[in-house]
């Protein structure tokens, strides 16, 4: 009985949570609050977002397995699956039988521009976020100069280089830390 309780809990945080993994964790939360202290939950939540993959399925997958072993990650990681992959499904056979179609074509071509605005609006959130912690300094800090220039470097060797990302972020970890042991000596 517990591993259809997960997976109809799970089925519902995939079925109603829109905006990303980030999203579905106070859905996961309220679903699992009968079987979850809110100290595991944030046990969880952290795991999963230091595991590689979607946090919201990282986190059906702990949080069943935590509840009711390896059986109960499954059924959960199933739930929380299930839905997005019968509307993508759905959507790639209407795709697949539409896409020729010149009002389909259209549409099509005027969401794009709305994805790429959407994706940008989130890409300079999350810069100001990082380089700026929420708000715009009003002097410039040795702290600020080093983060635009990982963020340089970094973006330089992305875009011109093509340098795998997991090389990117392990060298700007580096540097940030090679940043903060100089300022002990200096």
């Amino acid at each position: 009985m517990i591993y259809l309780r997960l997976f109809l809990a799970f089925l519902w945080v995939g079925l109603t949570s829109f905006g990303g993994g980030y999203a579905a964790l106070a859905s996961i939360e309220q679903q699992t609050s009968a079987w979850l202290s809110a100290e595991e939950f944030a046990d969880i939540v952290a795991i999963s977002q230091t595991t590689p993959g979607p946090i919201a399925i990282n986190a059906a997958t702990f949080c069943g397995a935590k509840v009711a072993g390896a059986f109960g990650a499954v059924c959960a990681t199933l739930g929380c699956v299930t839905p997005a992959l019968v509307i993508v499904l759905g959507l790639a056979l209407l795709y697949r039988k539409y896409s020729q179609i010149k009002a389909v074509r259209h549409a099509l071509f005027g969401l794009r521009p709305a994805a790429t605005g959407l994706i940008a609006a989130a890409g300079i959130s999350l810069c100001i976020t990082v380089l700026f912690s929420n708000e715009i300094p009003r002097l410039i800090t040795p702290d600020l100069i080093a983060a635009l220039a990982i963020f340089a470097v970094g973006l330089t060797l992305l875009r011109l280089f093509k340098l795998n990302q997991i090389w990117i972020i392990l060298g700007s970890g580096g540097a940030w830390t090679l940043w903060n042991l100089l300022k002990k000596f200096v």
